[in-house]
């Protein structure tokens, strides 16, 4: 009575490996295909500061590419109270690290709210663009303003800068990352800088249509 269960379970065990010999191949191939990488690069509006970083734009924006089934996986390389000089000097070691396809470049407006010289971030966010592209990534450069009590003599050229710098460098542009949000106070933290996170999905709206467009050339 035992040899008919023997030979039932070796039947099923020949069976799976013969299974798994066909599936292997199919396995290698996967495992070949790596996923294409997205890098934001950005300071604090793209750190999720002062709230739950699974709240943040960068990981909305990451959780509608895996449900959207874009092969591109999304590095958040953005840091809390970055310049456009330390982002400079972190930026060649993120593209060693990471190769990315694509780079969503978000820095600049702590150079604003310290007053720094417009033409030092201009000349940072040159040197960043053509670092990026001197991989093979494709860059979209995401403006910035700075609160009004600056005075226009500093904020309106500030601002200028990231629509000069697109047109120079032929950059698809963000004109300004939390247009819309700023206007509705109950949307802000206490600072009157950073959104809540109530309005980061706002952030992945206004980013959006400028990055759908790259994300169809990386695939290209």
């Amino acid at each position: 009575m035992k040899y008919p269960v023997v030979r039932l379970m070796v039947g099923l065990m020949v069976r799976l490996m013969l299974g798994l010999v066909l599936l292997l191949p199919g396995l290698a191939t996967a495992s070949e295909k790596a996923p294409h990488t997205l890098l934001v690069f950005g300071d604090s509006l793209s750190a999720a500061y002062g709230i739950d970083e699974e709240a943040g734009w960068v990981t909305l924006l990451a959780e509608k590419m895996q449900s959207d089934y874009w092969p591109i996986q999304v590095v958040n390389g953005s840091v809390s109270g970055e310049t456009t000089t330390g982002g400079l000097a972190r930026l060649p070691a993120m593209l060693d690290s990471y190769n990315p396809d694509l780079v969503i470049l978000e820095l600049g407006g702590n150079d604003g709210l310290r007053g720094l010289p417009i033409n030092l971030m201009r000349q940072n966010l040159a040197t960043m663009v053509d670092l990026a592209q001197a991989r093979g990534a494709i860059v979209l450069l995401v403006g910035i303003q700075i609160p009004p009590n600056y005075g226009p003599r500093y904020t309106e050229p500030f601002f200028a800068q990231f629509a000069e710098l697109a047109a120079e460098k032929e950059l698809a542009l963000v004109p300004f990352l939390i247009d819309g949000i700023p206007q509705q106070p109950e949307l802000m933290q206490r600072d009157g800088i950073h959104p809540k996170a109530e309005a980061q999905w706002m952030i992945l709206e206004n980013v959006w249509p400028e990055l759908e467009p790259l994300l169809h050339t990386v695939l290209e």
